[in-house]
């Protein structure tokens, strides 16, 4: 066999051992991954493999991902190739996990394809591309036994909670049953139903009813989720009530919440001192009125050993978060709108040990009230029972401030809320989670108004067609009680909790609807998937930039605040100036002194901005310089390593190659 024959039969060979080696490790070693990313995004949870544990049946799940399509489609098309890429991997993990009890299946759905059509008989979403094309990128879950569970759409706005949904699926598919959700609320968070005049008028100014917030949707895909009316005298039939911003509840609406904990219902509450989502009414035919925008349940929280202060609000510098305000739209820190971050959520409760970061708009105060009662006669010991543990947080530096009216916040004046915050030596607290034997809020029952009924009744025209009625209920739960309580509501608004990702739908702006969805799942007793939720997230905040930024503004916040006192002082004067023109310029005229004072007033005005702009350009260079030095790092580290390893290979077979012609001339 000459050198030719053998160097092709070699190359064969080569390839062959190649081929064989790839298609082993896709078999046999693919379980063997290695996840370097910094909260395990690509390892399952604790609670998933529990969930897998539990299977004593096959489950076959589809993957439908127009992959070709994709490559066709727009930027907004294309974005979805790594986030399938990463779906997928998760979806391997699972088969990994269950021994091969779940089955994947990635399809492919082509037009006018069998594939097609099974994807859109199963309900899976479509977004047309072009005339021929659509974009497919769903899930579906089928077992043996005929059920079958559907993800439509991989939107944006679940990628951190992709392996919870995968694994809600597989639970409910399996063992569960949805959980009964009860939404009591004072804003339209269900959405407006609008109808008779009010609707007629919304459609001649071309107006659509508000639609339900987005959180109340996301509830919607994985619960049973109903409307309970403010005015109600009785809760029945759901397993778990949420109540957002409860604005002057009758006696008789917190009797029935009372009495539905006390009978071992679970419950969130969210109450706030002032609320930017409740916004006031504009009624169609007349201008905005003025409306109290806060929230309360006062009497059951001195039950449980809580209060909260009117109009007194969370502060913190170090969690202060920055937003456009005023006409200009000039960025600038908000006392009162903090993000908060880990090191602000205890760690001794599933609901917010996994939290990354939780947004919150002037939210209230929680104190504890060591033995306090609704009504005097109650003993003390019965509130003292309750445990509290503190869910949300600020630093030790955060501190509590306060507004003479809550009128003040529906303009904020960043400037001016500053001056009324001092840094404070220990935690402040906006959320708890209760847990005990709860006493009653109304040990003694209440009164309330019924129809008369009775012969006297239909026979004396002027007897009273209302009388009073004593109702009584439990003075004490009989098993244990937990409620969240948190103390505001715009953390789940959606300009705080949502951000908009257009045809798509909406991204979750950090962990705010986490934040509910793991009080819900821990209160119902699913353990299992509170494991799950927020344990990672893809839209990390650049730390060291953040640090950077933060030190910078430290540094240059003494000159900003004079220079910005500067301004405010020559606008004050410019519009004194103005205002007081039109009866001086009776006795002046053009030219004169007041013409000539406003000139100078607008050049101060413009100097001292073009020095705010200096300071902001300084504090803007040591965030440039980072992003140089990263880029120098990509460009030249990184060929520096390749080139250092080329060298030293270099080196090593030209010593090898000595050693070889030193060998052969000795034999």
């Amino acid at each position: 066999m000459n050198r030719t024959v053998r160097a092709i039969v070699g190359a064969v060979l080569v390839l062959v051992i190649a081929f064989s080696g790839i298609s082993i490790c896709q078999n046999i070693a693919k379980r063997w991954k290695l996840d370097v990313t910094d909260q395990k995004l690509y390892t399952l949870s604790e609670g998933t493999k529990a969930i897998l544990g539990k299977l004593n049946q096959p489950i076959k799940i589809k993957l439908f991902y127009a992959k070709t399509a994709a490559l066709k489609g727009p930027d907004q098309i294309r974005f979805f190739n790594n986030y399938y890429e990463f779906v997928r991997s998760l979806l391997e993990g699972y088969v990994a996990a269950s021994n091969e009890t779940v089955q994947l299946e990635v399809i492919d759905p082509r037009p006018f394809s069998d594939d097609e059509e099974q994807a859109l008989r199963l309900g899976l979403q479509k977004f047309p591309i072009t005339q021929e094309e659509n974009f497919f990128f769903g899930l579906v879950l089928q077992t043996q036994f005929g059920v079958e569970k559907t993800i439509p759409f991989f939107s944006p706005d679940r990628q951190n909670f992709v392996e919870y949904d995968i694994s809600y699926l597989i639970d409910t598919a399996i063992t569960r049953q949805k959980t009964r959700i009860g939404v009591m609320s004072s804003l339209p968070v269900m959405g407006e139903d609008v109808s008779g005049y009010m609707a007629q008028m919304m459609r001649m100014q071309n107006q659509q009813p508000k639609p339900p917030w987005t959180i109340i949707e996301h509830l919607r895909k994985q619960y049973e989720v109903s409307e309970i009316a403010t005015d109600v005298n009785d809760i029945n039939d759901v397993d778990l009530l949420v109540v957002i911003h409860p604005k002057d509840l009758s006696e008789q609406t917190q009797f029935a919440i009372d009495q539905f904990i006390l009978k071992g219902g679970r419950a969130v509450i969210c109450v706030d001192p002032h609320s930017m989502a409740d916004q006031p009414q504009r009624n169609p035919m007349q201008q905005m009125t003025m409306q109290k925008q806060s929230s309360d349940l006062d009497r059951l929280l001195r039950t449980w050993g809580l209060e909260m202060a009117a109009n007194t609000f969370a502060g913190d510098r170090s969690l202060s978060l920055e937003t456009p305000m005023g006409p200009n739209q000039r960025v600038e820190a908000l006392t009162g709108f903090l993000g908060l971050t880990p090191g602000c959520f205890s760690e001794e409760t599933a609901i917010t040990a996994d939290l990354n970061q939780v947004r919150v708009l002037f939210a209230g105060v929680l104190k504890e009230i060591a033995g306090a009662s609704a009504d005097p006669n109650q003993p003390d010991a019965a509130a003292e029972a309750i445990q509290r543990t503190p869910l949300l947080m600020t630093t030790a530096q955060g501190n509590s401030w306060s507004v003479s009216s809550s009128f003040e916040l529906m303009f904020p004046d960043p400037a001016k809320l500053r001056t009324r915050f001092m840094d404070g030596n220990k935690p402040v607290a906006m959320g708890y989670l209760l847990t005990g034997r709860f006493p009653s809020t109304f040990p003694e029952g209440i009164e309330i108004e019924v129809e008369a009924e009775g012969e006297e009744a239909e026979d004396d025209p002027n007897a009273p067609t209302m009388v009073t009625k004593q109702v009584t209920g439990l003075k004490e739960a009989t098993e244990d009680c937990a409620v969240v309580v948190i103390s505001d509501v715009d953390f789940l608004w959606d300009q705080l909790a949502y951000v908009s990702y257009g045809p798509f739908g909406k991204a979750p702006a950090g962990d705010n609807a986490a934040l509910l969805i793991n009080a819900i799942e821990d209160l119902s007793g699913s353990g299992d998937l509170i494991s799950i939720r927020s344990r990672g997230n893809f839209r990390r905040p650049f730390e060291i930039v953040d640090k950077i930024e933060e030190e910078a503004e430290q540094e240059t916040a003494g000159e900003t605040a004079l220079i910005n006192a500067q301004i405010e002082g020559f606008n004050q004067q410019l519009e004194e100036l103005v205002s007081g023109a039109k009866t001086a310029e009776q006795q002046d005229v053009i030219g004169s002194t007041i013409v000539e004072n406003k000139r100078k007033l607008e050049v101060q005005i413009r100097e001292a901005q073009r020095q705010l702009r200096e300071v902001k350009a300084k504090r803007r260079e040591r965030i440039e310089l980072l992003g140089r030095a990263l880029r120098l790092i990509n460009m030249v580290a990184v060929p520096g390593v390749i080139m250092v390893i080329a060298v030293l290979l270099g080196i090593w077979r030209g010593l090898r190659k000595r050693h070889y012609i030193s060998h052969a001339s000795d034999a």
